[in-house]
């Protein structure tokens, strides 16, 4: 739903809002920003809520509503205030998902499976991202604009669907009998903690004043990060973000003034960046068997990732030559980015536990599952943040100076990211 519109909106800008030819590169990038903002400015929230709700599910079917909603805006909208309206509705309704979605995997799957699980949802949240471009310029090229809006209502149905089917797993307790985690069928008192990945409730030394005090939403903010392990997880997810979403603004009108590409060429481009991502849940696996791994795949692959980026400012002319090479170096690129993404997701989860195993309470939040939605929350906080600033730093920086400066720039965020990700990607190096 981010990416759908990607394609669409330069020449809806133009034609349906009536958007100065001059201006549209701008409003581009300031649209795609406020999705953004909306999402940076709401994933904590949801994450601390998500926390302490009782039910995973009817969060995630009130933002598939308001997502509807914002759908619905985008659609009808004939002025720009209806477009900034929808995007920032859109924003929103993404930050549940995320904040929420991710809680209910750490609810389900077991510690040593998540990794993988997480592969799963990193892929479909990198090919999301990337094949929304591409299926809404063929589908608005070949349909037209209302045909784009058609898939989009078409995918919230089944998603409707799809979440209200959602069977939570301390629900299906009663049903599969003793196989079920015993913790799932008792409340949790002041006295004990419930963990849903490290086998049942434990005793805890624990007052009611201490667990109001970890549970006020400051304390645990500050407590998380001050964990350096976490902080760079969300510095890498805010590095893959500001890539793939810096891409979302400046490649189509590129290929459309180097190569004179349609919205189908202007969408098919993006294949190049969403192909290595199916191997998400490989990398995820991998992660799961070796712990350890996790440093050396993520600054391994940001320094990868940095020749391929530099290169594209060999791009210049409209040559079969040059063509290649794009769709080469795209695809180098997001290989890079997949091999990174799966460890950095799996890190924040981890880099909780390992901050709740130096507390003496054992968890940062007596709710459910700890603090594992809120930490999710920043790390969505982390990707919003990367997908507000993308837009504005591809945009703003291939308008004023070159396709080639943007280039470089990319090149040198991906090189200097590598270092603290060596450092502090699974904990301090120099710390056995």
């Amino acid at each position: 739903m981010y990416g759908l519109l990607v394609p669409v909106t330069p020449t809806a800008l133009k034609t349906k809002l009536g958007i100065a030819e001059d201006k549209t590169q701008s409003w581009t990038s300031i649209l795609l920003a406020l999705y953004s903002a909306a999402f940076l400015v709401f994933s904590p929230i949801f994450g601390h809520l998500a926390d302490r709700a009782k039910s995973r599910r009817w969060p995630l079917v009130l933002g598939l509503i308001v997502l509807g909603i914002a759908t619905a805006l985008l659609c009808i909208g004939t002025h720009i205030a209806l477009w900034i309206v929808g995007r920032l509705l859109q924003g929103a309704a993404v930050a549940v998902v995320w904040a929420v979605g991710l809680a209910l995997l750490v609810d389900t799957v077991g510690a040593d499976e998540l990794g993988q699980a997480i592969g799963y949802v990193s892929m479909g949240l990198s090919i999301g991202v990337l094949a929304g471009p591409l299926v809404g310029g063929v589908v608005y090229e070949h349909g037209g604009y209302y045909a784009v809006f058609g898939v989009a209502f078409g995918l919230i149905g089944v998603d409707f669907v799809l979440r209200l089917a959602v069977i939570e797993k301390k629900d299906a307790a009663p049903w599969i009998g003793s196989s079920s985690p015993p913790e799932l069928h008792r409340e949790c008192t002041a006295g004990c903690v419930v963990s849903f990945t490290t086998g049942g409730p434990t005793s805890t030394s624990q007052t009611p004043e201490d667990l109001n005090a970890t549970n006020h939403l400051l304390q645990q903010l500050a407590t998380l990060l001050r964990s350096p392990r976490l902080l760079v997880s969300l510095w890498g997810t805010f590095v893959v973000s500001l890539v793939l979403t810096s891409f979302d603004s400046v490649l189509p009108l590129f290929v459309e003034e180097v190569f004179g590409w349609r919205q189908t060429g202007q969408g098919l481009i993006f294949i190049a960046l969403v192909v290595p991502h199916i191997l998400d849940p490989v990398i995820g696996s991998l992660v799961d068997r070796h712990p350890r791994s996790s440093r050396f795949l993520i600054s391994g692959a940001f320094i990868c990732a940095t020749a391929p980026a530099v290169c594209l400012r060999l791009i210049t002319t409209n040559s079969l030559h040059n063509k290649i090479l794009l769709c080469a170096l795209l695809t180098l690129l997001g290989l890079c980015l997949a091999i990174a993404n799966t460890p950095l997701m799996l890190e924040v989860f981890l880099a909780v536990k390992a901050k709740e195993a130096t507390l003496s309470g054992g968890q940062l939040n007596a709710n459910r599952g700890g603090a594992v939605a809120f930490a999710f929350g920043l790390s969505n906080m982390a990707f919003a943040a990367g997908s507000l600033v993308g837009p504005f730093f591809a945009g703003y920086i291939r308008q004023s100076a070159s396709w080639g400066t943007f280039a470089w720039a990319l090149g040198l965020v991906l090189g200097v990211s590598s270092v603290p990700a060596i450092l502090l990607s699974g904990g301090w190096i120099g710390k056995r």
